[in-house]
């Protein structure tokens, strides 16, 4: 139930004078039965709603009240005061006595009581009883009741109409007949809490069921106790008024707490749904910010890791890490990127256009951070793709040295095979003097092998440093290999040397040289070493990157071809030296040994020799028209890649020049340029496909091990880079033409002024940039009309660049031109608002705020504003200027 406390703060003299209007009434009615019967039972109920929270009640109206105690007790509850102490006594005069204290108390209210006396009260007088109770009800549940300067009965009254004019059915003109349907009951309950009552079911023609449904849901749910019986209103031809009233007033003070409360909820509501909406923008700038930093932090590390692999399929795999990086990991961070600048753009034009001081993100999150951030991966990118193919050349160059190493190192382990064991023997102790100089011809001919062999160990050397010099990860088997073959290479060298002193020394005891056998092996030994080099030249291994090196390589081969006829032509001459032997032999009746004794090399060797290289130059031209086919290949993947690729360039370059008028350019209102802009964006967005194509010959490219490309000068990163700059520009024009809309709405600017300042901007960008510097700007204001010296110029810049990047932007410069021709409130005009209305005044009372506002606006501020603390305040003071400084920020004072 509502607490009637305040209403004893009231003053007396317009209490008395309307109390003595209200009580001006026709007690001959209140007999009439039907009348009295609704007011019993309306003014017994009202009185239990209030003495049931002092744990009592009463059940007959006038004879509960005799002894004056339950009547004290109900003005104690009501008024929250204490009256005198009541005399316990039975006697009539102590009922009398405790009577008249609450009378007293009642006049003390400024209430007139006319024509009742304690006497009646005690001797049980019905009229006069419920006449007090009346006086009571008016007083203190009535008379408060203020609608737009109306109070008391006319106040309640038009609260009344005001609440249920919506409703059919419904017209409240008085207290009694207007009620008597009871769809104003359920109206007024409706109106406030439309949970309860499901109006459009009630019917005007049952208004039993109406009267009953309002009763007993005010209250079970409003805590309005059960006033009046539907049966007595509807079977009267006129209502008691006072019981009427006495029942509407308990909804008066059960609804209008919450009103004003929902009221001053609604506007707290607003106030910081704005707030919330512009925090929430702002948590969500920060974590993208924090979430897209975090992934670069992560990102470059792996980026710059630079651990060498072993093989060539081992990095293989990085470099499909790497493409993977590339087409599915890093794109979704790229429109995270736009997003942030975007919604740091939108965040920013909002608090700007509610004159909020502007959103400075945490430390290490501005758009710059994020900027230099994301060059910075871009950076470790482009290194870390360089790196990658870097290595694959090495690894390639090294597995290819590797087998060339391992190729050679046998070839010259099977020449060595036994060679030591051939130079320790010491035949010639045993040997005539023709095979002694047999021998020493051997030996000769032993050397110029040695000595031709020199170059492959030579080779194998310089193999394995180039090896240990490109970190070859099996370095150390190389190294101990060629050691082997070095030290072995030393000890044959010394062994031929001392084998050659041993013949010499023989030598003076031969007297006889086989010319032919000498000629045989002299010739037999550099051919079949010839023969030997080329075997090993057909089956060396090859590597080439382009057709030139290929057509080198065919071309040194038909060179090679060119000459077999010659070397054809040597080997049939050293077979008819062998033939020559025998048939001089055969002549003299000569009987040979079954070897040339300077030679081991025998003529079926070298048949079988030539035989094997005749064989291997068919596999050799295989072998290099495959590898021709190879390179015609990669040549036709970069012809095609090349096509597509300057093509997407002219049209990214295209774009970006379209891009740069546009944003320019002053075609129709800002939402058809909006539109166009989103078509146009569209129209990009689907070249996707076209991008897309040349990722894939890309990925050929690669796959093929392809590393550079005649036709074309762009790169695939050069055009990831202007592809991703293209979209971003489109989305940042598009954002810029937002903001120029949001701008032009809420500061009023028309589509001409728009026009205007487009213009005259256009007019200073000289470089079409869509920004212009300090310089330039300057000349801008100038042409519109201002006089600036240094002072006012740097204020402006500070307005229009607060970042001090160097340049304006169009919407900085529409933004502070909006400022500047139109009417925006600032906490300054607010400030000077509220002097006025107090008078010139450094403070005001809340007694002119409610002279001055509306009665909502002015209890919002004096809920708001805090008391004035300076020396020239009055009591209840309240300080305007803070409470102004507050709407707005401190940055507008």
């Amino acid at each position: 139930m509502v607490d009637y406390h305040a209403a004893n703060n009231q003053s007396s003299g317009g209490v008395q004078t309307y109390m003595e209007q209200e009580n001006d009434w026709d007690r001959d009615l209140l007999l009439d039965p039907a009348w009295e019967k609704q007011q019993r039972k309306t003014f017994t109920a009202w009185c239990n709603s209030h003495l049931r929270k002092a744990g009592t009640q009463i059940e007959n109206i006038e004879e509960d009240f005799r002894d004056g105690l339950k009547l004290m007790l109900l003005l104690e509850v009501i008024s929250g005061e204490r009256l005198p102490k009541p005399e316990r006594g039975k006697m009539r005069v102590h009922k009398i006595n405790n009577v008249n204290k609450a009378l007293d108390f009642i006049a003390s209210k400024g209430v007139k009581l006319v024509s009742i006396g304690a006497e009646e009260i005690v001797d049980g007088n019905a009229k006069m009883t419920l006449g007090m109770i009346w006086t009571i009800i008016l007083r203190f549940a009535i008379q408060d009741i203020s609608v737009e300067e109306t109070s008391a009965k006319e106040g309640l009254l038009l609260w009344c109409q005001r609440k249920t004019a919506p409703y059919k059915n419904v017209n409240v003109q008085n207290f009694h007949i207007s009620w008597k349907d009871g769809l104003a009951f359920n109206a007024l309950i409706h109106r406030h809490r439309p949970d309860l009552i499901d109006y459009d079911s009630l019917r005007k023609d049952d208004p039993i069921t109406n009267l009953n449904n309002a009763f007993e849901v005010a209250e079970k749910h409003l805590d309005i106790p059960k006033m009046l019986d539907a049966e007595d209103i509807v079977g009267t031809l006129r209502p008691d008024e006072k019981a009427i009233m006495t029942y509407v007033s308990c909804f008066y003070h059960a609804f209008s707490g919450a009103q004003k409360a929902e009221t001053a909820a609604n506007r707290i509501c607003k106030v910081l749904a704005v707030n919330q909406e512009n925090e929430q923008m702002m948590e969500d700038y920060e974590k993208l910010a924090s979430d897209l930093l975090e992934w670069i932090r992560r990102t470059i590390p792996w980026l710059e890791n630079r651990t060498q692999e072993k093989t060539v399929k081992d990095l293989q795999a990085k470099q499909e890490d790497f493409r993977d990086y590339r087409t599915v990991h890093k794109p979704p961070k790229v429109q995270e990127k736009c997003q942030l600048e975007i919604s740091f753009n939108t965040l920013q034009t909002k608090l700007r256009l509610s004159n909020r001081p502007a959103f400075m993100p945490s430390e290490g999150r501005m758009v710059s951070d994020i900027n230099t951030a994301w060059h910075n991966l871009e950076g470790a990118e482009k290194g870390y793709e360089e790196w990658i193919l870097s290595e694959i050349r090495r690894l390639e160059r090294l597995e290819h040295l590797a087998e060339k190493f391992h190729q050679k190192a046998a070839i010259h382990e099977s020449w060595t095979d036994g060679k030591e064991a051939m130079l320790t023997q010491k035949d010639y102790e045993t040997s005539s003097l023709s095979e002694v100089k047999a021998l020493l011809r051997k030996h000769e001919a032993f050397e110029s092998d040695l000595a031709a062999h020199q170059d492959r160990v030579e080779q194998i050397a310089a193999i394995a440093q180039e090896l240990n010099e490109l970190d070859y990860y099996d370095a150390a088997s190389v190294n101990t290999r060629c050691q082997k073959i070095c030290e072995q290479w030393d000890i044959l060298g010394s062994l031929t040397h001392r084998r050659k002193e041993s013949l010499e020394r023989t030598e003076k005891q031969l007297e006889s040289i086989d010319e032919l056998y000498l000629e045989y092996a002299k010739r037999a030994a550099p051919f079949n070493n010839w023969m030997e080099g080329a075997m090993e030249d057909l089956q060396d291994m090859f590597i080439v990157h382009n057709i030139e090196e290929i057509q080198g390589l065919i071309s040194a081969h038909e060179q090679f071809k060119s000459t077999l006829p010659e070397a054809n032509k040597e080997r049939e001459a050293i077979q008819a030296i062998q033939a020559e032997v025998q048939r001089i032999a055969q002549s003299n009746g000569i009987k040979l040994s079954s070897a040339n004794p300077y030679t081991t090399i025998t003529p079926q060797s070298i048949d079988s020799k030539w035989e094997k290289a005749m064989a291997m130059v068919p596999q050799r031209d295989n072998a290099l028209q495959h590898e021709l086919n190879k390179q015609n290949s990669n040549d036709t993947l970069r012809a095609t890649f090349a096509a597509q690729a300057n093509a997407v360039g002219a049209y990214i370059q295209a774009k970006m020049e379209e891009i740069g008028r546009i944003s320019i350019e002053m075609n129709g209102t800002l939402e058809d340029q909006l539109t166009d802009l989103k078509e146009y964006q569209k129209t990009i967005m689907s070249y996707m496909p076209e991008i897309n194509k040349l990722e894939g010959h890309h990925q050929h490219i690669q796959e093929a091990l392809i590393f550079d490309n005649q036709y074309t000068s762009y790169t695939m990163e050069h055009l990831r880079v202007g592809w991703e700059q293209l979209l971003t520009t489109i989305a940042r024009t598009i954002n810029e033409v937002e903001n120029q809309i949001l701008t032009r709405d809420a500061k009023g600017i028309s589509q001409e002024q728009l026009f205007e300042y487009r213009a005259s901007f256009n007019h200073f960008d000289k470089k079409r940039s869509g920004q212009m510097v300090s310089d330039d700007f300057r000349a801008l204001l100038i042409s519109t009309g201002n006089s600036l010296g240094d002072g006012e110029f740097n204020r402006i810049m500070g307005i229009v660049d607060p970042n001090s990047t160097g340049v304006v932007t169009f919407q900085a410069f529409i933004d502070f031109m909006s400022r500047e021709t139109t009417d925006t409130d600032t906490a300054d005009q607010v400030i000077a608002s509220f002097k006025i209305l107090a008078g010139d005044k450094n403070f005001i009372t809340a007694d002119e705020l409610r002279r001055e506002l509306p009665p909502d606006q002015a209890e919002y501020c004096i809920a708001r504003m805090a008391p004035y603390a300076g020396p020239d305040g009055v009591p209840g003071a309240l300080d305007y200027m803070s409470f102004s400084t507050a709407l707005y920020g401190e940055s507008d004072l």
